[in-house]
């Protein structure tokens, strides 16, 4: 249960990095994209080429030859100054091009970072960049531009560097709202409870899912460049006698009743180049994002509790517990500032080789006391007062990145929902490894040798092969054993499992059930288990805390709460389980109910 957390939305799918090897291939295949990576790749070698391919410098002319019509010489024929004009097309190409990559990388560099940070961390740096992004968006880019050259001189490089600028809001919006949605995502939390870092959560796991649209805001904003640079040099606001493709419409257009042809060649390479752009960028997107599957939705749960008397949190924290809690209290900013308490000052022990079963009904106040112990309370969640001690170091209050050293090694999470928690756009062996590599500090085939270990210990059939799987190919139940082996990758002493056998049938419940209980015993693990099932209580825990509107109103052993509870909540609980309603009779035809009757 994930009680008062937003509800997610499922990102792009993405092929895993390591199939990156036969991208080439597939964009190959794409007729749009294999002919029009050709004619960019021409036209680039072209203008790189320039001085080879280039019969004769571009500002040499030669007044006798003006206007003279295409021969061996000069394929394209003379300008009204008597240019070449393929010298002119490709030097031309050099300035054109190499403006708007300066446009694009200023864009990029503003754009995205700064993106990537306001959409995953918020915050006061979110509503700053977002009031300077309206800002700049506001304001006519061709209007500014004109006056940038009135100001700073006909430099086109200059006003390439202004052009970025004022596109970068683009790339800042794009990926904003891209990350902003994905943080929300429990794969995102998997991995953050797995020790990574933030900036390798983003590396991995965010920015494959901003590649798709960023490749195609790319070509549009290098079009964009192109065009409005063009656009200036076709007015005569460029840098003069500099050879561009827009200088050259110009001179084309004041000559078109004499040479028509003339407007031809760099309209041409104007057209096939932004045309190019865009059905590369579309056949590359196609390409990185042809596989993976979408993640389950994830549901919004949550209610207030009803008030429930406070359980006895004032007794000392036990030395020997692998988990302490004293006094924990957790509250939520409303939206007009003032605080709202989802849990109440609660208090309980997880010991080694012990299973702890933390109960009670949806919105009681479980999953946020656990994300509490992980660090990782949603945004506006709090820890407003009460201890926690894991292994005796207190957390409240404790650095993120002290914080993050402790996940993983010292204390892993079993989320509920397994499908929603694995990145649709990785193979589970990829998901396995990365955590290893980055807490254990063990090399790729170190890694690769111990995710098979693990998918044996939790019993997958064929663990070679469920590697390469990607989460939509294998089962909720072998979902749910590749996060157990995932939380168990880098040898944690307390595992917190939430609802870990909520999406399964009972066959696999019992399954998953049996591999906790015999993990739990091999490895001496303590076990903080999150439920609401008491099946589940009573098959695998050594004691239970019972939760009621954020409090603890019960705790002992399970014998004695599930034997003689004591709080009339827990009694209600009990008398809500069926095992001893009396069975439905058999289903009879309206006919023969009424002659029953």
């Amino acid at each position: 249960m994930s009680e008062n957390l937003p509800a997610a939305v499922s990102p792009p799918s993405a092929p895993d990095a390591g199939s990156a090897g036969g991208g080439p291939r597939r964009l190959l295949r794409n007729p749009l994209g294999a002919l029009s990576a050709a004619v960019l790749l021409l036209l680039v070698a072209g203008v790189v080429l320039a001085p080879l391919l280039a019969p004769q410098a571009p500002d040499v002319s030669s007044l006798g030859d003006a206007f003279a019509a295409p021969d061996g010489a000069h394929p394209m024929g003379m300008d009204s100054a008597g240019r070449d004009i393929l010298a002119r097309i490709l030097y031309g190409g050099r300035n054109t091009l190499g403006g708007a990559v300066i446009a694009l990388a200023i864009a990029l560099a503003l754009g995205v970072p700064s993106g990537l940070y306001a959409g995953y961390y918020g915050g006061r740096f979110d509503s700053v960049a977002n009031w300077a992004v309206n800002l700049v968006m506001a304001l006519p880019a061709m209007v500014v531009l004109l006056a940038s050259r009135a100001i700073l001189g006909p430099n086109v490089e200059v006003l390439m560097i202004v052009l970025g600028v004022l596109v970068a809001p683009s790339f800042f919006r794009l990926v904003r709202g891209i990350v902003a949605n994905v943080r929300k995502e429990l794969y995102v939390d998997a991995a953050k409870v797995s020790g990574l870092s933030d900036a390798r959560i983003v590396a991995r796991h965010i920015l494959i899912v901003v590649r798709g649209p960023l490749i195609i805001q790319v070509a549009l904003v290098a079009g964009i460049a192109i065009g409005l640079q063009a656009g200036l040099e076709f007015l005569g606001v460029g840098s003069g006698s500099a050879a561009t493709w827009g200088a050259m419409l110009n001179e084309a257009f004041q000559n078109i009743q004499r040479a028509p042809l003339l407007i031809l060649w760099p309209g041409l390479a104007l057209g096939l180049t932004n045309g190019s752009l865009v059905l590369l960028a579309g056949a590359l997107r196609d390409v990185l994002e042809d596989r993976g599957g979408e993640p389950a939705g994830r549901r919004r749960a949550g209610r207030s509790g009803t008030e429930a008397p406070p359980a006895v949190v004032d007794t000392p924290p036990e030395p020997s517990a692998l988990l302490s809690v004293r006094g924990l209290t957790v509250a939520y900013t409303r939206p007009d500032g003032t605080a709202h308490e989802v849990v109440h000052g609660i208090g309980l022990d997880v010991r080694p080789g012990e299973i702890v079963g933390l109960v009670g009904e949806s919105g009681s106040g479980k999953t946020q006391t656990a994300f509490s112990v992980l660090g990782i309370l949603p945004g506006g969640g709090r820890v407003s007062s009460g201890s926690i001690l894991i292994k005796g170091q207190e957390v409240v209050g404790l650095p993120e990145r002290a914080h993050r050293a402790l996940r993983g090694r010292t204390v892993a999470y079993v989320p509920q929902e397994p499908m929603s928690n694995l990145d649709p756009a990785f193979t589970i062996g990829s998901q396995l490894m990365e955590p290893m590599r980055h807490v254990l500090g063990l090399t790729r085939k170190e890694a690769a040798s111990r995710a098979l270990d693990l998918l044996s210990l939790v019993e997958i059939p064929d663990p070679r092969r469920t590697m390469r799987l990607y989460p939509h190919e294998i089962s909720g139940g072998m979902a749910q054993r590749v996060l157990i082996a995932g939380a168990m990758s880098c040898d944690p002493e307390l595992l917190i499992a939430d609802e870990p056998t909520t999406a399964l049938d009972v066959r696999v419940q019992a399954e998953i059930l049996g591999l906790l209980r015999r993990l739990q015993a091999d490895r001496g693990l303590g076990v903080l288990l999150v439920t609401h099932d008491l099946g589940v209580v009573a098959d695998l825990c050594d004691r239970v805390a019972v939760m009621s509107g954020g409090r603890i109103v019960e705790t002992g052993t399970t014998e004695q709460v599930l034997g003689s509870p004591r709080d009339p909540y827990t009694r209600t609980l009990l008398g809500a389980v069926l095992d001893e309603a009396p069975v439905r009779a058999p289903w009879q035809p309206r006919e023969a109910r009424k002659a029953t009757a």
